[in-house]
């Protein structure tokens, strides 16, 4: 019976690696996103306190 499930198993082991590993890269990129942004801000402070 055990032997049945195994393709089963791996499939879904398979499946729930490849959700980890795509939810790591969407908050990856909405850490890259919010970088960007607070880079843009401290520029853009940065150049108005020059002038």
């Amino acid at each position: 019976m055990s032997s049945l499930l195994a393709p089963v198993l791996a499939d879904a082991a398979e499946e729930g690696k490849n959700i980890i590993l795509s939810m790591l890269v969407v908050g990856l990129v909405f850490l890259a996103v919010i970088g960007l942004g607070e880079l843009n801000e401290w520029r853009g402070r940065r150049s108005r306190s020059d002038s």
